[in-house]
């Protein structure tokens, strides 16, 4: 037994220690707050709770010193622990619903207070706590039905107090001040029921409510709330000095306050003195920047002075702060109001129309439009109320006090434009404009020199880094513009159709851009292409500048149409590729007229004027001979109709009408039942001259090779296969046309097919030279 009572006491020591240790920390906790020393007190009372987390007391004393200091939440939690650990300890749960009530959190208060009484139905703080609560949910009849029980379990001078308060929200002052002075008929130093008395009697008997007001202060000459009462009277009585002077001691006693400068700054507005008013309000706005009430007072004194920017200024936050303020809702109509007549005007909009620019009170638009893109600006003082055009309500974008606007306007049917305009003011702007329609057309683009083909290909032949453009601009209207990329051209502006001229430099150039733009806006841009090819043409290719005519002959009006020419054509350019052509020229579908013309005066005209000196003429589509005379197939032939062909010997004077030009001519007829007349001589193909022969490559050479029989013309070419297939395998610096002729005739001979025939073209010089293709 001994050994057990000794082994208890061991166990027992330590924990009275900690519980003693945790009282020490009690203690020195009390004595702080009696010194109000209430930072230190908290951290001794968290102290103890670390000594002894689980006695309530500890809790309960940390949660006053927080309600002292104004820390709500943390006074809340505190009373919260403490009710885990003692569920039934009545003043820690009517504490957390005091604490409630001062958080504002009525609801949850009454729900504690409620608790409260079931624990303990006669405690005397549970009852005036409750009235706090239910005024607090504007629930005045049942807070007077609970003061009464209030005032049964003890009557206190408070109950009478909160009565009056109660009585004074119901708008029964006559009772609101019997309650009052039944309050300080039983404590008369009791400041709270004197300034709710003094509040009363203010608007009645100023008198009276001064002497309430001067009674506290005899007591207490720091009450900042007598003070602050005594001021309102003052203001009543007209007395603004005397307002201005106590509202000044409260500021004294407690200059952090900010009710205080905004009290003063009321009483300094009524007083007339506004730049005084305008320095309190603006200290309470610093102080607390988010209500709008002040910045009304502000702005209103600020009009007093005629420093209406600023109370544009201080009226504008009013409706910023309205998006999350109630309060701010309420003054935001007032403010409004303010602003828009502060903002009065009598000048009306400024309209100006961008595009399309007005010229002589018209707008031009081009002919086919139904609608037209208008975009302009507005400028006024005041906000765009209203803006249409034709009628027609038109969107706006406001930008640093200026209207954009930007509409799609139909204008079918119309010949005029109105604009009409109208700010906050109804000032009214109305602009009306001539609707004029121009013609619709984009201008057309040639150049005259150095030579352009048709694909829009500039042939050069020196490697010079600036060449002379030479061209025409056509088109129904005068010209605006003419540039060649950043470069305007030269031309006469007073002149339909002008020509135009410009040096460019294209030393760092592979194409450029010509752009035409006629005084209606209608524009053409067209792109070129340099082709350098022929500036070392001379010293590269024996042949000098080459040409490659392609005629391609496949939507037939009466015969077959043929899908193969088109393969034919897009083969053999592929092949090609590989070679030096300067220029191709690819004609499609020609009829009759356009290759006679073609021939004779077009192809002429080029070949002289880009001093063209080696030909190859390709034709494929169909072809007839007959009566010993050759003929190719125009789209446009009509069948058994000899006259709609088109006659090789045409071919032949047109060839013979640049011979003194042209050094080497080859013409490939891939056509069936062209016949032999087109040549005479057949030349053997067995022998090729050699790349390096440069007696035959400079001697003058008319050849032709066909695929001519009797047979009609087949969309699968062996023909041109077969040409297409010896040029892409050659591996030499060049290839002589008897090479081809050689592989072509054995391929389609071995395959039983068109046998070709090659040979002079009669009526052109030939001089025994012959067609080299020079690879690049």
């Amino acid at each position: 037994m001994r050994v057990l009572f000794i082994s208890i006491l061991i166990t027992l020591i330590p924990v009275c220690a900690v519980g003693q240790n945790a009282r020490k920390f009690y203690k020195a906790g009390t004595e702080l707050v009696e010194n109000k020393k209430y930072d230190d007190a908290v951290i001794q009372f968290t102290n103890a709770i670390g000594m002894e987390p689980s006695n309530p007391d500890y809790y309960i004393a940390r949660a006053r010193v927080y309600v002292l200091i104004m820390k709500y939440n943390e006074a809340k939690s505190d009373y919260e622990k403490a009710i885990v650990f003692d569920a039934k300890n009545v003043e820690a749960i009517i504490s957390l619903g005091s604490v409630c009530n001062k958080m504002g959190s009525y609801e949850e208060a009454l729900k504690q207070l409620n608790h409260a009484t079931a624990v303990e139905r006669r405690n005397a703080r549970v009852y005036p706590e409750k009235v706090i609560t239910l005024i607090g949910l504007e629930r005045y009849d049942q807070a007077l039905k609970v003061s009464d029980s209030a005032i049964m379990v003890k009557d206190t001078p408070m109950d009478y107090y909160y009565r009056g308060i109660i009585y004074r929200k119901l708008n029964n002052d006559q009772m609101a001040k019997k309650e009052l002075e039944k309050a300080i008929s039983r404590d008369k130093d009791l400041a709270a029921p004197r300034l709710a008395l003094a509040d009363l009697l203010v608007s009645s008997d100023a008198k009276a409510s001064m002497v309430q007001c001067n009674e506290v202060l005899k007591n207490d000459d720091r009450n900042t709330d007598a003070y602050l009462m005594r001021s309102k009277v003052y203001m009543k009585m007209l007395d603004y000095p005397s307002a201005i002077n106590d509202i000044s001691k409260n500021i004294l006693i407690d200059p952090e306050n900010p009710a205080y400068y905004f009290h003063r700054g009321k009483c300094y507005q009524e007083f007339s003195q506004h730049t005084n008013a305008i320095n309190d309000f603006s200290k309470y706005i610093s102080l607390k920047n988010d209500d709008p009430e002040a910045y009304f007072a502000r702005a209103k004194s600020y009009e007093e002075i005629m420093n209406y920017d600023k109370a544009i200024a201080d009226y504008t936050k009013i409706t910023v702060l309205s998006e999350f303020d109630m309060k701010a809702r309420k003054r935001m109509k007032e403010a409004e109001v303010r602003l828009y007549e502060l903002n009065r005007e009598a000048n009306p909009p400024d309209i100006s129309v961008i595009s399309p620019l007005p010229v002589d009170d018209t707008v031009k638009i081009k002919g086919d439009k139904t609608s037209v893109l208008i975009s302009g600006k507005i400028k006024d003082k005041s906000r765009i109320k209203s803006f249409t055009i034709n009628n027609q309500p038109v969107a706006m974008a406001e930008k640093n006090g200026e209207y954009d606007f930007l509409s799609e306007i139909n204008v079918s049917g119309i010949d005029t434009l109105t604009f009409t305009a109208f700010d906050d003011y109804d000032n009214k702007r109305i602009l009306n404009y001539k609707l004029k329609r121009t013609e619709i057309n984009a201008p057309s683009i040639l150049i005259i020199a150095p030579y352009t083909s048709e694909e829009g290909r500039v042939l050069l032949d020196s490697p010079t880094p600036n060449i002379a453009i030479q061209g025409k601009i056509s088109d129904e209207s005068p010209i605006r513009s003419i540039t060649i990329g950043d470069i305007s051209a030269s031309y006469r502006r007073d002149e339909l159709n002008p020509k135009f001229t410009a040096v460019v430099d294209i030393s760092n150039l592979t194409k450029f851009t010509i752009v035409a733009e006629d005084i209606y806006g209608n524009r053409k841009e067209t792109e070129f292409v340099l082709d350098r090819g022929g500036s070392d043409i001379a010293a590269n290719n024996p042949m000098g500048k080459t040409w490659v005519v392609f005629i391609e002959n496949s939507s037939y009006e009466t015969f077959a149409s043929l899908d193969g020419p088109i393969k034919d054509i897009s083969t053999i350019q592929r092949a090609l590729a590989n070679y030096q052509i300067h220029n191709v020229i690819h004609k499609k579908d020609m009829t009759k007229t356009e290759m006679e013309k073609f021939f004779n005066i077009e192809l002429r005209d080029l070949v002289r004027k880009n001093q063209v000196k080696s030909l190859v003429v390709w034709y494929a589509g169909h072809g007839k001979f007959i009566n010993d005379v050759g003929y190719w197939i125009p789209v446009d032939a009509k069948r058994d109709d000899e006259f709609t062909y088109y006659n090789i010997n045409n071919l032949k004077a047109g060839l013979q009408g640049y011979s003194d030009v042209i050094v080497h001519t080859l013409v490939i007829s891939d056509a069936c039942e062209s016949g032999p007349g087109f040549y005479s001589a057949m030349r053997s193909a067995g022998d090729a001259p050699t790349c390096d022969n440069t007696l035959v490559a400079g001697a003058k050479s008319a050849q032709v090779f066909s695929s001519a029989n009797y047979e009609l013309a087949a969309d699968n070419s062996k023909f041109t296969a077969t040409f297409a297939n010896t040029l892409m395998n050659n591996r030499n610096a060049c290839i002589p046309i008897e090479t081809i002729v050689k592989s072509v005739t054995e391929a389609v001979t071995s395959d039983n097919g068109q046998k070709p025939k090659f040979g002079r073209i009669q009526g052109l010089e030939d001089m025994n030279g012959t067609f080299f293709f020079i690879a690049k």
